[in-house]
């Protein structure tokens, strides 16, 4: 029976990175991966980048899409034999659960890879229901400018002060969010005023 995994990390943990690696070894032995990736990330024009390099050509999708329709679809067209998603974080509830459906009604193995919270340490709705439904669930590790392990998502501003409020999405990069530890999440957030806050990695 295939399984629905998903890999979740703070920004900047190379998921991307292991997606490709993963879609890449399934071509390597002949088998044919489908790239999934939400619109509404607009930096990478249709593609899943790595931020080392690499690149590969990835199928958008809206939240109004039904992910097993689209599947489905594709897999009649050519066989699929392993699913892949991008930006997990930005999937619906009702896609999620699609996503199982997939693997329990296809059979189709599907490779999902998110950030777990936003910006003020709340779930994303769409990580929220992999962690409830998926089979398999993978921390990918990275670090804070201090060394510890770095498990929330800082929003910050142009001079790299910690933002507190604000739209739980918002599309950026190195240039608008910091992976860091809790305990230097907590203390930006607990911060009163620009004036107080240290520049992060200080």
């Amino acid at each position: 029976m295939a399984k629905l995994y998903f890999y979740f990390s703070a920004m900047n943990a190379g998921k991307s990175t292991i997606l490709l690696q993963s879609s890449y070894n399934y071509r390597e032995r002949g088998m044919n991966t489908l790239i999934l990736a939400p619109e509404i990330d607009t930096r990478s024009g249709g593609k899943v980048v790595s931020r080392i390099g690499i690149e590969a050509n990835a199928m958008t999708f809206n939240t109004a899409d039904n992910l097993l329709s689209v599947v489905r679809s594709y897999h009649q067209q050519e066989p699929v034999h392993c699913v892949l998603l991008d930006e997990a974080q930005f999937l619906t509830r009702l896609q999620a659960r699609q996503l199982c459906d997939v693997c329990d009604e296809l059979d189709i193995p599907v490779l999902t890879y998110g950030i777990r919270t936003d910006f003020q340490g709340n779930l994303f709705p769409g990580s929220e229901a992999l962690l409830a439904w998926a089979d398999s669930l993978v921390e990918l590790k990275t670090i804070c400018h201090c060394g510890r392990k770095a498990t929330m998502n800082m929003r910050i501003d142009a001079n790299g002060f910690p933002i507190k409020d604000g739209n739980q999405v918002q599309i950026g990069g190195n240039d608008r969010y910091q992976a860091v530890c809790r305990k230097h999440f907590h203390e930006g957030l607990a911060q009163k005023s620009a004036e107080d806050l240290p520049l992060l990695g200080d």
